[in-house]
């Protein structure tokens, strides 16, 4: 049985302090650095979904003009704030949100989601990608734990007690069908990968 998202957001608060350091994987690292590549804009309005301590957000508010952090987790929110103090970052801003309910209705240039939607089911996930749309933005960056081969719950990035992790083509028709057009697929590694979409024109 799936954890639901009380379950998650507090097991995220126990690891909040801690986290960071044990996010050091290559992939993971790459996956960052890939998101950030390709999320970056002068000037931006970003939407980090899933923020966590703010490793994207923190990253991309040096040339956004505002980064909004939304997260489940209030321990991993407050490190990501301890974080923006400490690094003198006064455009980013942090608040509880989820997928399906950013608790933000404001202009949003670029949404970026970082090693989080997979643990949303796949339904779930669909229902995640129509909000997102539903903000109208110009690109949609994805990195996240997806299945490019057949699923090895025995890999490092797949538990499935706490991941539910949807296969490229699961979230390239999801993204499609929300009015998106998928312009970059990066493969990390077999689970692990960064998507590019963007708004397709004429899309409501």
């Amino acid at each position: 049985m799936k954890k639901t998202i009380e379950e998650h957001a507090a097991r995220f608060d126990d690891h909040a302090t801690q986290y960071d350091e044990s996010q050091n994987s290559a992939e993971y690292t790459a996956c960052v650095d890939n998101v950030c590549r390709h999320a970056q804009a002068d000037d931006a309005v970003i939407l980090d979904l899933g923020t966590g301590t703010g490793a994207i957000a923190l990253s991309l508010a040096e040339s956004a003009a505002q980064v909004i952090g939304r997260d489940i987790s209030e321990g991993m929110m407050d490190r990501a704030s301890e974080k923006a103090t400490q690094q003198g970052i006064e455009n980013v801003s942090f608040a509880h949100g989820s997928f399906r309910e950013p608790n933000y209705d404001g202009p949003v240039d670029i949404v970026v989601s970082n090693f989080a939607m997979h643990h949303l089911s796949d339904e779930e996930k669909r229902e995640a990608i129509a909000t997102i749309a539903s903000f109208d933005p110009e690109r949609f960056v994805l990195g996240d734990v997806m299945l490019f081969d057949e699923p090895d719950s025995a890999a490092e990035f797949f538990d499935p007690e706490v991941d539910d992790p949807a296969t490229v083509g699961m979230l390239a028709d999801a993204l499609t069908d929300s009015g998106f057009s998928l312009t970059v697929v990066e493969s990390i590694s077999p689970q692990v990968g960064v998507l590019v979409a963007e708004r397709s024109v004429g899309s409501d």
